[in-house]
């Protein structure tokens, strides 16, 4: 019995490996010339960047962040987080709740006022349960880091209105910060926050793709790249799965391609799950690499909230995560631009994009213009889930439609949810350990 597994990006890959490891038939199917999908970097001049923008390797989960390590063991190189936000031409720390003692006093004072408001407010049992994300901000953070980080940064990277964003996905994801380290990052007692990336991982050598190949080793000879789905037909017990030129029959089919490009492959779709699919919102992502001559600040990433410094959100180093990634006497900067499909930022050309970050990060200091090398514009176009007051009805739609057609969905864009690295192994791990087998499992040293 053969296991078609549409796409051929980490969660595809991870699943492709578990199910032949127990001794289950599989074949990857992936659209593009290579593996990878979010997860896959280039090389050239002695550089390496991450095409999905900045990934690290991190969890909280242990069996995950195992898992991970032991792919890129001997390859890996473990380091502290150092992560900035630029506010007001200043480099605080992250996260926010962390860093206030590096805030200018009016904004200092503004923060921890009304964040201990909030923290009564909370304690009281007064708050009301957030209609919305931006709702959850101000109850969680309290007016003063709401307006002056939280809302301006997360509206500049979901390109969306916080008021209009839903609020389940948050909790447990942002986690309510400490009174304690609060008040003592306001009057400078150095506190750490989101404890678990206070050490990372990364590939010494190949970029987070590096993890990819390591997972596909085993089902390398598996995976069938330029296979571009066209169509699927259930016929009796079976699929066929055509690229238009080609068909291929599998008796299970599991996808992990974006829902918008699987259901127009099937057949008989009613109207409600093509608009409930429609109306999921996402965002593309435009990566700007530069070849860096000389040094960067020794920070591992920045987050870059004022609009009037750019379209450019977050600034990650990866010449810092790896001593691998840039030549000798070199360093390197990734620039990410998350934008709506469509909009303004789609339409510019590659040179403008790249002289608007390289104007980013010149104009904040962090390197001359004429240290420039060199400049590389990537596309993305699935990137970010945005998760709208209409997303939990409008997946819901989607996922019970797939579900009636036998096709389970895994990983970010096919279960349409914002995981991480970490997230989509762990969905696979669950997802397998729930999905009959149809063999003996193979011996593994």
């Amino acid at each position: 019995m053969t296991t078609a597994i549409l796409g051929g990006g980490l969660s595809g890959l991870t699943l492709a490996r578990l199910l032949h490891e127990r001794g289950d038939d599989v074949i990857v199917l992936e659209a593009e010339d290579k593996v990878g999908g979010l997860c896959r970097s280039v090389t050239g001049n002695g550089f390496t960047f991450d095409t999905g923008g900045s990934h690290i390797i991190f969890s909280r989960d242990a069996e995950v962040l195992s898992f991970m390590r032991r792919m890129i063991e001997g390859n890996e190189q473990r380091n502290p987080r150092n992560t900035k936000i630029f506010y007001k031409g200043a480099f605080v720390k992250y996260p926010f709740e962390n860093g206030l003692s590096d805030l200018p006093p009016e904004d200092r004072f503004f923060c921890i006022n009304e964040f201990v408001k909030a923290q009564i407010a909370f304690e009281k049992g007064i708050v009301p349960s957030p209609a919305n994300f931006r709702e959850w901000i101000f109850g969680t953070f309290g007016r003063g880091i709401a307006e002056c980080y939280m809302v301006p940064y997360n509206e500049k990277i979901w390109k969306y209105p916080t008021e209009r964003m839903s609020a389940h996905w948050v909790e447990g994801r942002i986690p309510r910060p400490p009174v304690e380290d609060v008040l003592k990052s306001a009057i400078g007692i150095p506190t750490e926050g989101y404890t678990h990336q206070a050490v990372f991982s990364y590939p010494l050598n190949g970029g987070i793709e590096a993890l990819v190949h390591a997972i596909t080793k085993p089902v390398q000879n598996l995976v069938r790249t330029g296979f571009r789905i066209s169509s699927i037909r259930r016929n009796g017990s079976s699929f066929t799965i055509s690229d238009g030129c080609t068909s291929i029959e599998a008796e299970r089919i599991i996808s992990t391609i974006p829902v918008q490009h699987l259901l127009p492959c099937l057949d008989n779709v009613p109207s409600d799950v093509r608009s409930a699919c429609d109306a999921l919102v996402y965002n593309s992502l435009v990566s700007v690499a530069f070849e860096i001559e000389g040094t960067v600040p020794a920070i591992s990433w920045l987050y870059v909230p004022d609009p009037k410094l750019g379209k450019t959100n977050r600034i990650s180093f990866p010449s810092t995560y790896s001593r691998n990634a840039a030549p000798r006497g070199c360093s390197s900067i990734l620039a990410e631009i998350t934008h709506q499909p469509g909009d303004e930022v789609s339409r510019m050309t590659d040179e403008e994009l790249a002289g608007e970050a390289a104007e980013t990060i010149t104009r904040m200091g962090l390197v001359d213009r004429d240290q420039i090398r060199n400049s590389r514009v990537m596309r993305q176009p699935f990137a970010y889930v945005v998760y709208d007051l209409a997303y939990l009805d409008n997946i819901k739609t989607v996922k019970e439609f797939c579900s009636s057609r036998s096709i389970p969905l895994v990983g970010r864009f096919a279960q349409f949810e914002y995981l991480n690295m970490d997230g989509c192994i762990r969905s696979v791990l669950d997802f397998v350990k729930s999905y009959p087998s149809t063999t003996s499992p193979r011996q593994h040293p």
